[in-house]
């Protein structure tokens, strides 16, 4: 069983930063998705997929991964960069 640790991004389409603190922990799809032959819908036998563990700090969610014998791989936040700009800039 393993898992995926990263920081939640922030949402393009928002300009809010709430909840961007909290490190995410989520499991690997352990198989392929298939379409229902009813339905058509995809979906698999892997219940793991449906948990998606929040924790404030990086190190909470590595220590609950090694508490609980979870190989876990930590995915790094890329640095957030300001793009200063004024209104004006938009008619030069």
């Amino acid at each position: 069983m393993s898992a995926r640790i990263y920081q939640r991004p922030k949402n393009a389409m928002q300009s809010g930063k709430a909840l961007l603190d909290q490190w995410v922990l989520e499991f690997v799809p352990a198989e392929a998705k298939k379409p229902d032959p009813l339905m058509g819908w995809a979906g698999s036998g892997d219940m793991q997929q449906q948990i998606t563990l929040k924790f404030p700090e990086v190190g909470d969610a590595k220590a609950y991964a090694e508490r609980y014998g979870i190989e876990a791989e930590v995915h790094a936040t890329p640095p957030r960069r300001l793009k200063i700009q004024a209104y004006a800039d938009n008619f030069r």
